[in-house]
């Protein structure tokens, strides 16, 4: 993702697996102030990718979008101003 920003995912719904468009991201766990520390994954030449510490299972899917989850409402969005 080199010049661009680095898409955040959560999991507050408890999902056993998020589908994500992107190979390199940020799992924040559920949403602040429930979150873990927000940890850089990166899937490298696998599909799958699974968060050290919610552990999340992240697959990747070429047909989405950077910010598109399924299911859907699975990418954080920073609430600073």
């Amino acid at each position: 993702m080199a010049g661009g920003a680095i898409p955040h995912f959560q999991n507050d719904a408890g999902h056993a697996a998020i589908e994500i468009g992107v190979k390199e991201f940020m799992c924040v766990g559920a949403n602040p102030p429930f979150d873990h520390p927000h940890v850089f994954l990166d899937m490298g030449a696998d599909d799958e990718k699974v968060c050290p510490y919610c552990s999340t299972l992240y697959r990747y899917d070429h047909a989405l979008k950077a910010t598109e989850t399924r299911p859907e409402g699975c990418t954080y969005f920073s609430q600073a101003a």
